[in-house]
């Protein structure tokens, strides 16, 4: 069984945490609660998440300032970040969340059916990324195993990278159908963003996997890191 993805849900107004977990409930992943800066980053010390959801106005540590430590920290920086705001603040407030690293920008009310695909998107590169590390690092086992054991242990190995392969080349299909949907609907900073952050992660999974062919002399690869 597939193992769920965990959700940050960061704002400090109950009611809205409740209205986040109510649109997102839909996707059957943990949702996991802060109710300030503080803690969310307490939060990020012991879990991994697929995305964040943080909220720009917090009194004490706001969205920004939260967002920068997340970055700041090796073990979080990959981790995409969508930050919800309740007033529009002109181009100069939109271009600062960017710079804080965050990969969307999302003004309230939002539509629920487009906050929820786009944390869906996030969640299955989590879930895909999760899947090749498991089966990548297995195939370096059976690689292991194939150059001590003969031929038979080399023809497990070379169908187990196949097969990760092609589920390497499944998602990439779906990514390059959901660039093109969002290209088609909008051309705003926000879809380049979500766009460009799909593209690097998948980049560097491809190159990952390629690293294991045989013959390439790259040992074993360094896959890159969640989020």
């Amino acid at each position: 069984m597939v193992q769920k993805a965990k959700i940050l849900l960061v704002d400090d107004r109950p009611e809205n945490l409740l209205a986040l977990e109510a649109i997102l409930s839909a996707l059957d992943q943990t949702l996991v609660r802060a109710s300030s800066g503080e803690e969310a980053l307490k939060a990020l010390l012991t879990d991994d998440f697929a995305v964040i959801l943080l909220d720009v106005q917090m009194p004490g540590m706001d969205g920004f300032e939260t967002a920068a430590h997340i970055k700041r920290r090796e073990r979080t920086r990959d981790i995409p970040i969508i930050f919800l705001t309740a007033i529009n603040h002109g181009p100069h407030h939109t271009f600062r969340g960017y710079a804080a690293g965050a990969v969307d920008y999302i003004s309230k009310p939002f539509d629920p059916w487009v906050l929820r695909a786009k944390v869906s998107v996030f969640v299955e590169l989590y879930t895909k990324n999760c899947q090749l590390r498991e089966q990548a690092a297995l195939l370096r086992l059976q690689l292991e195993g194939g150059a001590s054991g003969g031929v038979e242990g080399s023809k497990e190995a070379a169908g187990l990278l196949a097969e990760l392969s092609a589920r390497l080349a499944a998602v990439e299909e779906q990514a390059e159908a959901l660039t093109k949907q969002l290209g088609e609907e909008s051309a705003d900073a926000a879809v380049v963003a979500t766009a460009a952050h799909l593209e690097r992660k998948l980049t560097g999974l491809r190159r990952a996997l390629d690293a294991l062919e045989p013959g390439t002399g790259g040992g074993a690869p360094v896959l890159p890191a969640q989020g």
